[in-house]
């Protein structure tokens, strides 16, 4: 396909060029012009959009960035369409072009479903197998009893598996835990009660996920207390939080929803973002033993402070948030970014396109 020839891209990513990258891009549109800008390290807190020089702005009509955006919208009168490489854009949420322009956005929701999923996987198995228990036996030349290996040790064979957010990231879990012997129960903000309301129509790596949506046994949806207590309430022997970070998902795992959870002890795994838990509630809940467990690959805040008693919670795995993170990942920003500029040139709807009024 040809681009316009007036069409700029600007790759404003926190890598030097990779030329492999460029080439995803050339070779299916020759006549696009690309500007690679190597940003800042995401996690120096430099401002973002100072490494891009302003007459670059100026002519850009695409981008490709996590979070550089330009510092005013004035510098950027051409641009029409920004691909975030992130799945959520929570980040940049305030951004006068994100929050306040028609300029069409995107992000890669869907690349991130294998390695976040094998964290969640990793993580859980590491609590239900006495991984780390068993590990510090062995630093210590410790062969314990038979009553102490027997002790909290679990598999996951009929166990019930809730998965709060079943997009890609949500699917790929559905998939790893039924393959486990697990039942999945699904949970979505709106309702899935038709065969096609339920198909992923975002972007699929093949041989992931639940394209058709058929792996729940049971599906639950809607934005009230009512119907995620009632979600909740399923005998859950894991709860996984898949949701994206918007108004309404702030907070909503709270004291209410912990007491439900207490009810059958259930496990937590985190892998949205970490407001989306009431952090305080959920330290008093492990030191209570309400729920058997918890594993966090995001916190809030982040960085987790160090003097933060999350910390040293009880039966509480803490990561840096790198559970996304894999070594194709750049492959398949490249592969989401070379779909939707056909998408864009031809002037259809883009996979996995902003709807502002939602936040994702």
């Amino acid at each position: 396909m040809r681009a316009p020839v007036q069409e700029h891209l600007v790759i404003a990513v926190f890598f030097p060029e990779d030329p492999r990258l460029v080439d995803i891009i050339r070779k299916a549109y020759p006549d696009l012009k690309i500007t690679w800008v190597q940003s800042p390290d995401p996690g120096l807190g430099i401002a973002p959009g100072e490494c891009v020089p302003r007459d670059v702005w100026e002519s850009a009509t695409i981008l490709l960035t996590f979070k550089e955006l330009p510092p005013k919208q004035e510098y950027v009168p051409n641009l029409k369409f920004v691909q975030i490489h992130s799945a959520g854009v929570d980040h940049v949420s305030k951004h006068p072009i994100v929050a306040n322009s028609d300029i069409t956005m995107a992000t890669v929701s869907g690349i991130h479903g294998p390695p976040i999923a094998e964290w969640v996987i990793m993580s859980y198995l590491t609590f239900c197998r006495k991984y780390n228990t068993s590990y510090a036996w062995q630093q210590k030349h410790e062969w314990h009893s038979f009553g102490d290996r027997l002790s909290g040790v679990y598999d996951n064979q009929g166990k019930r598996v809730g998965v709060l957010g079943y997009g890609s990231v949500g699917r790929q879990i559905a998939r790893l835990s039924a393959a486990m012997g697990s039942s999945v129960i699904a949970y979505t903000m709106s309702p899935r009660d038709t065969p096609e309301s339920r198909r992923d129509h975002g972007y699929v790596i093949p041989g992931t996920g639940d394209p058709d949506g058929s792996i729940p046994e049971a599906w639950f949806s809607g934005k009230d207390k009512a119907s995620l207590h009632k979600f909740l309430s399923q005998d859950l022997d894991h709860l996984i939080i898949s949701v994206p970070l918007t108004s309404s998902t702030e907070k909503l795992i709270g004291p209410e929803e912990f007491g439900i959870l207490a009810r059958n002890k259930t496990f937590v795994t985190n892998i949205a973002r970490g407001k989306v838990i009431d952090q305080d509630t959920l330290i008093k809940a492990l030191h209570a033993g309400d729920i058997r467990g918890a594993a966090l690959d995001v916190t809030d805040p982040e960085p987790l402070p160090a003097d933060s008693p999350l910390w040293d919670a009880p039966n509480c795995t803490v990561s840096p948030h790198m559970s996304f993170l894999s070594d194709k990942a750049f492959d398949r920003i490249f592969d989401v970014l070379r779909i939707n500029l056909g998408k864009y040139f031809s002037g259809e709807k883009l996979l996995n396109q902003l709807e502002r009024h939602k936040g994702y």
